[in-house]
């Protein structure tokens, strides 16, 4: 697992270490500012994966917003699309699965979308 944002790392090491998160994803953090292309372009997320050494279609994303849906399908990953929080679940349709509730996305995951 890790984490591939749009956001810098600054503001990453924040927001994760304020939800205790930070620890779990120690050296697996990759900002859009590493590539040329940001989302929805597929580069942060192939720089991830290439990272991780594993392969863009056994990678799964965990996205809520269209352009990290639209990055991921141009990546060629499985997209799961968080429609519990602001982004309404209408814009997020170009996703694999579109769910509401963190709780289903172990057992979304585990089915392979």
């Amino acid at each position: 697992t890790c984490v591939a944002s749009s956001g810098r790392h600054e503001k990453m090491q924040r927001t994760l270490g304020a939800t205790g998160l930070l620890e779990r994803f120690g050296g697996r953090i990759f900002s859009a500012t590493e590539v040329e292309h940001g989302k929805p372009a597929p580069d942060l997320f192939l720089h991830a994966a290439r990272r991780m050494g594993v392969p863009a279609a056994s990678c799964a994303v965990v996205e809520d917003s269209p352009f990290g849906v639209e990055a991921a399908r141009a990546a060629g990953m499985t997209s799961f699309a968080y429609a519990g929080g602001v982004m309404p679940a209408e814009r997020l349709t170009a996703a694999d699965v579109v769910f509401h509730d963190m709780r289903d996305l172990p057992r979304l995951l585990a089915a392979g979308g």
